[in-house]
């Protein structure tokens, strides 16, 4: 007898990729309002041209050099808290927004696609008019800067230099034309799961995978599990459901090949969610100006649980 949230599981644990977790779109110039209040708390979004409001954190000094950071799905800007807390004290100033549907930003209906992606980050840089920026990436929000510096940052003048983490660039889908990527089944199943028990599926994701809690022998942080869980559960189900399309069947050649800012791609050998041999190794190729680093046995969530290794290399790159 098939157990349908087993079945489910058994998709999600073997499917061997997911997240990361798109021209354009109409968000191009954006209004700030800092200080809306939510309760007792002061709140910080940007207003989209089509009304999205996105919320964003930023911290340091307002002329020091400044590092944007795009998480990926289905988790929210407290996913970078690692980095944004080290790159603060190293004396940058570090920004970091809530995807449209994510997060605390507004749960619209549409737009969930690399193309309002990268519109809705660039009216974030535009919003607080950040200049020699360097843009940082994670999973999807590595997709996101790759859609963003190639259609927006880079054009404007505003970008520095990127940086495609655990990435999911160029595509994660397999085509005829990119025969190694994963087959629509998987993400079929990733769509299945998250419909059916969308709490349970984001229990399970990094409680395996993600982080790789699923090898034998590896550190499991119940915490940091949790806090995947709550960032993705603060979000909107059908945000999450259209980003799996967003991040999984977005072919990002062209994107890739249009960016001549120095870019450095970090990846884990070890990544259940984004195979190395699906991105990094194919995104190198691509890139015009690019290096690349990849860490044996770590996994897709080594920022988190990498936090000290990865810093240290991002810090490097960056003042270097």
């Amino acid at each position: 007898m098939n157990d349908p949230i087993l079945s489910r599981r058994s998709v999600m644990l073997s499917g061997a990729a997911l997240l990361a977790a798109t021209a354009l779109s109409p968000a191009a110039f954006a209004t700030s309002h800092p200080s809306q209040l939510q309760g007792d708390i002061a709140m910080s979004f940007v207003t989209t041209s089509d009304g999205v409001d996105i919320f964003y954190k930023d911290w340091g000094p307002r002329d020091a050099q400044p590092i944007m950071f795009h998480h990926g799905w289905p988790l929210s800007s407290d996913d970078w808290d690692a980095q944004m807390l080290f790159f603060v004290t190293q004396g940058f100033r570090v920004i970091a927004h809530d995807r449209r549907g994510h997060g605390r930003s507004a749960q619209v209906s549409d737009g969930h696609d690399m193309d309002h992606y990268a519109a809705d980050a660039f009216a974030v840089a535009e919003a607080l008019d950040l200049k020699n920026a360097v843009h940082i990436g994670h999973s999807t929000g590595g997709g996101e800067v790759a859609r963003y510096v190639a259609k927006h940052g880079q054009p404007a003048g505003r970008v520095a230099k990127a940086i495609l983490v655990a990435a999911v660039p160029p595509l994660m889908l397999k085509t005829d034309a990119n025969p190694e990527g994963l087959p629509m089944e998987v993400f079929d199943g990733f769509r299945s799961a998250l419909a059916a028990n969308r709490a349970q599926f984001f229990r399970e994701v990094p409680a395996g995978p993600f982080y790789g809690f699923n090898r034998e022998g590896a550190p499991v942080h119940e915490g940091v599990i949790q806090n995947w869980w709550r960032q993705g559960m603060m979000g909107g189900a059908k945000a999450h459901y259209d980003g799996i399309k967003a991040f999984s069947e977005t072919d990002q050649t062209e994107d890739l090949r249009a960016i001549t800012v120095p870019t450095l791609i970090l990846h884990g050998e070890d990544d259940q969610i984004v195979p190395i041999h699906d991105a990094a190794h194919k995104a190198i190729k691509l890139l015009p100006n690019g290096s690349l680093k990849t860490y044996p046995g770590l996994s897709h969530g080594m920022l988190t649980v990498n936090a000290d290794t990865l810093n240290a290399d991002l810090l490097t790159f960056i003042r270097g």
